[in-house]
């Protein structure tokens, strides 16, 4: 099972650690596109500031980002999952996690990132800034270098797995599954239902998924086709309803938090 998660916008810095060790991350395949990003946001960044902050959609009151990716080759690290600091890591809560299920969140989570590609949780990264849908001068759109090295790399991952791909569509524009996976990847939306009307709630949609990953983890369970999927989420206490390879959880109560 490989469950791919979006990233947060919102990150971290951490005050200390190592420098960041390109070939210490996982799925080393994406190591050359990740080097070749890297110059060119680190390039931007050391030039001028304001055409930086214009190139990555940044307002005035953020440049210590430009500064932070000016320097990201000598910035302190840490884990992933203590970078992303967003809505949907927050109801994860991966560090309060048991032993036996953090080990399964490392082996079976990966994180799409438009820097990194993809990240398992215990890589380390430094916090950066950089949105899935940047034009990098001379080098063109995030999207289109990692549209091609993407795909084998979860394919790789998924084995004869189940793929359950809850990437927003920034991230999922980064790389589609491969065709080879169409049968075995799982898509996820959250819809509240309120006297008969369904719709997406965004900030509720990202922290009941964060709630569905931990159950998952937590269960220890396994599932290897999108139907055990329904099965095991069910059995977990969730309202799951099934359109192919898309589950629709369907919640009544919307928390404040």
């Amino acid at each position: 099972m490989l469950i791919l998660l979006p990233p947060s916008e919102g990150k971290t810095r951490p005050e200390s650690g190592a420098p960041l060790d390109l070939d210490a991350l996982a799925f080393g395949s994406l190591t050359p596109v990740r080097e070749l990003l890297l110059r060119h946001l680190v390039k931007l960044c050391q030039g001028n500031g304001a055409r930086a902050a214009e190139v990555l959609g940044l307002g005035p009151t953020q440049a210590g980002a430009i500064r932070v990716n000016a320097a990201l080759s000598q910035e302190p690290t840490a884990r992933a999952d203590a970078i992303y600091t967003g809505v949907l890591f927050s109801a994860l809560d991966l560090p309060s996690l048991d032993i036996d299920s953090r080990k399964r969140a490392d082996e079976s989570i990966a994180i799409a990132s438009a820097l990194f590609g993809l990240l398992r949780p215990d890589d380390r990264i430094p916090a950066y800034r950089l949105s899935g849908t940047v034009t990098l001068p001379r080098l063109g759109t995030v999207s289109s270098r990692w549209r091609t090295s993407l795909p084998p790399a979860m394919r790789d991952e998924t084995g004869d797995g189940l793929l359950i791909d809850l990437r927003s569509g920034t991230y999922t524009s980064l790389g589609k599954p491969p065709v080879e996976l169409a049968g075995r990847t799982a898509t996820m939306r959250v819809l509240h239902e309120h006297h008969g009307t369904r719709k997406v709630v965004s900030h509720f949609n990202k922290a009941t998924k964060g709630r569905i990953v931990r159950g998952l983890l937590e269960s220890g369970a396994d599932p290897r086709t999108v139907e055990e999927l329904q099965v095991t989420l069910a059995d977990l206490g969730w309202t799951v309803e099934r359109d192919g390879g898309r589950l629709d959880v369907v919640v009544e109560d919307v928390p404040l938090s």
